[in-house]
């Protein structure tokens, strides 16, 4: 995968001094501890609140962002194969324990910083009348996306959610896997599948082309946190520091709100 740089504006202060500033703010004092650019390898569920949350950081902090979005399980491999990374978020647990048995992430770094949750979606224009998970059984539904459970916790989570109800045996030859979540979502806009799992946060980018028919039992999944982290051996750790705490801030956590993730506690 190519590193996709996302051009962010860094804005000029004017008027009182930096030091002033930064008082006022309200913001982490951290943000401004080191110049330099990072690289955040992001699930891509969080694309459009992280996206803006780099542009806060950038603006307040004078040091660059550049983003890598994907599945979180594809994200981790880079990071093992020795991607520059400075800070990871993943949308499961799993990817973030994998690298810290490898000690690759600052264990004093790593923090649950939003919570998500799982739905079932249909194209808007859909004639199925479903209103349950149970009811993708009806032979109606010919196709079903989700992410690939090994890469994707997305689908790692419906995974999951099959099982438990015991409906993976019967739907298994009518699954379609995706790459990452918004690839789902995608086959799901495109009218490609019948239906297909996503996060709560996803409908909301779909520009109304995609309607929830369900939402998935919590109870049978989960939970959905997402976590990040420092990248061990970063060789701008003060600055990926700095992205955390912001994430992790009043003002990362409204940003996070705002795209409508759930408190992580």
């Amino acid at each position: 995968m190519s590193w996709q740089r996302v051009n962010l504006k860094t804005i000029l202060l004017t008027g009182a001094p930096l030091a002033i500033f930064w008082l006022c703010s309200g913001l982490p004092s951290a943000v401004k501890a080191q110049n330099g650019e990072i690289l955040v390898s992001a699930a891509i569920s969080l694309k459009e609140s992280f996206s803006e949350i780099g542009s806060l950081y950038e603006r307040h902090s004078g040091n660059r962002v550049t983003f890598s979005f994907g599945a979180s399980g594809e994200l981790e491999k880079q990071i093992e194969a020795g991607a520059p990374v400075d800070v990871f978020a993943s949308a499961g647990q799993r990817e973030m324990d994998q690298l810290q048995a490898k000690d690759l992430v600052e264990l004093g770094s790593r923090a649950d910083f939003a919570r998500n949750a799982l739905v079932l979606i249909v194209p808007s224009d859909s004639k199925l009348q479903l209103h349950s998970v149970s009811e993708l059984v009806s032979a109606d539904v010919k196709k079903i996306a989700l992410g690939n459970p090994k890469t994707v916790p997305a689908g790692s989570y419906t995974r999951e959610l099959l099982d438990k109800t015991k409906l993976w045996p019967q739907l298994e030859p009518r699954l379609v896997f995706a790459e990452n979540v918004r690839q789902v979502l995608d086959y799901v806009m495109r009218g490609e599948v019948d239906a297909g799992f996503v996060y709560a946060t996803d409908v909301g980018v779909a520009g109304g082309k995609v309607a929830v028919a369900a939402e998935a039992p919590q109870e049978d999944y989960g939970p959905i946190l997402y976590l990040l982290a420092v990248v061990r051996g970063s060789s701008h750790s003060r600055a990926a520091k700095a992205f955390v705490d912001l994430v992790l801030a009043p003002e990362g956590a409204a940003i996070l709100t705002k795209h409508g993730f759930g408190a992580a506690k």
